[in-house]
């Protein structure tokens, strides 16, 4: 599946040019994504990555869906697409730490949170894995400038990614793609058993 290339970075395993696409919608303040994306981490890498019979073969998307029931999934959404912008190497470090700490921007922890504030927690986040000399520039990302409605920096990569899931009649988080195509049988459940029977019937380049 395509991909804007200054959003190359939320490839999380393999390379651009690989043969087959996995896309993995995912929402920083939905349990289930967080499930998906620690698997990503710590079953998806280690049977895609060199030396095993995927290597090369498979690129992995985790494609941002903010879910507006969720009410600061589109502020946490942001700060990911603003680490992915000042330090794109470290996007998916923070993006997992934003998953382990996903609870601290439920609803309830946020209800009376202002919005500054609620970024000036995702920065002190960012700041946890982010350079130093990083951090300024993640909150500049985030603040709103310009026009009274105009958003900020990452809008139009927010925008990207919203407009995807949409062309794509993804609703829920996680939903997975195989080049391009919904897996209704892939779920937050799955271990290492179930993800290497579905690489070895699906991978054929």
């Amino acid at each position: 599946m395509s991909l804007q290339p200054s959003l190359r970075p939320q490839i999380v395993i393999g390379a651009p040019d690989a043969p087959h696409t996995l896309d993995i919608f995912l929402d920083y303040v939905c349990p289930y994504s967080a499930k998906t994306a620690l698997k990503i981490e710590k079953i998806l890498k280690p049977l895609l990555g060199p030396g095993t019979p995927c290597a090369g073969k498979v690129k992995v998307i985790f494609r941002i869906h903010p879910q507006p029931w969720h009410a600061v999934s589109t502020l946490t959404s942001e700060a990911g697409l603003a680490v992915l912008r000042v330090s794109p190497e470290n996007f998916w470090p923070f993006s997992l730490e934003l998953f382990k700490h996903q609870e601290e921007y439920f609803d309830i922890p946020t209800q009376d949170l202002t919005i500054r504030q609620i970024r000036q927690k995702l920065a002190a986040l960012a700041a946890t894995v982010i350079p130093a000399s990083a951090v300024d520039q993640f909150s500049d990302a985030l603040a709103f400038k310009g026009a009274a409605n105009g958003g900020n920096a990452v809008t139009d990569d927010l925008k990207y990614n919203l407009k995807f899931s949409r062309q794509n009649s993804i609703h829920v988080s996680p939903t997975v793609l195989w080049d391009g195509l919904i897996q209704h049988q892939v779920g937050s459940a799955w271990n290492e058993e179930e993800w290497s029977e579905f690489f070895a019937k699906q991978v054929t380049a």
